[in-house]
């Protein structure tokens, strides 16, 4: 299929784990911006919006890789914004996980970002352009006695410095490369039972918000000078308490 002339001057980002919460929030985020996304996720049911396709899979299996990217380029012809959102968030203490978790976290927060990021920076190199979001979270900077959690450090530090490396490797060939280091966010999964205790954590007294996420991805969308940025989206946690 040969992309029409019109799709090629539309801005196309690829957001993973897009079927609810923060991953959702920027899909309609990025629509707002008149970009077209491709969204995908395990679960995830296709759009009314033409501007919206869906790719259902698993992040971790390179097969969905390679056609969420087939998808970008035969629909719309171009690559503009990977944002990696998927993740599996696993608490517990460190002795405790099992071959299984550990496996399944890998599989997800590591190997499905290098499959999907390979693929989209060599697209992206073609034009001379692109960007990379990568969804982090404060706990690699500032671990927390009451809230273990060692394969999301794990991992998701392996994102935060996989993110300044691939903006200095790139930054020459026109790429940018930042993250988002996130605080307690109110998503589907968030206990309102245990409110007091999370916004505890937060030096501003609260969980964030979805759309303090999306205001933060947006930011660097628009700021073309930032590249190699971990944004702390964080209600104050990586300052200190």
């Amino acid at each position: 299929m040969i992309p029409s002339p019109e799709y090629h001057k539309e801005k196309v980002a690829i957001i993973t784990g897009a079927s609810q919460g923060i991953g959702a929030g920027l899909t309609t985020a990025y629509r707002e911006l008149g970009y077209a996304v491709i969204a995908t996720a395990r679960s995830i049911e296709p759009s009314e919006d033409s501007g919206i396709v869906t790719v259902r899979g698993d992040i971790a299996d390179p097969d969905t890789s390679q056609r969420v990217l087939d998808e970008a380029v035969e629909r719309f012809g171009r690559i503009d914004t990977l944002i990696n959102n998927a993740g599996i968030y696993i608490g517990k203490p460190f002795t405790e996980y099992t071959i299984e978790e550990f496996n399944a976290v890998i599989a997800v927060n590591l190997a499905g970002f290098f499959h999907i990021t390979t693929r989209a920076i060599k697209h992206m190199l073609e034009r001379g352009r692109g960007h990379i979001v990568n969804v982090s979270t404060t706990l690699v900077e500032h671990a927390n006695a009451k809230a273990p959690a060692a394969l999301a450090t794990l991992t998701k530090g392996g994102l935060t410095a996989v993110t300044r490396s691939l903006a200095i490797e790139y930054a020459s060939r026109g790429l940018r490369a930042n993250a988002v280091s996130l605080g307690v966010i109110r998503t589907t999964v968030y206990d309102e039972s245990a409110s007091a205790t999370i916004g505890a954590l937060h030096p501003l007294g609260r969980a964030g918000e979805i759309e303090d996420v999306v205001g933060g991805v947006l930011y660097l969308e628009s700021a073309p000078f930032v590249t190699g940025e971990i944004l702390h989206i964080d209600g104050g946690q990586s300052a200190g308490h």
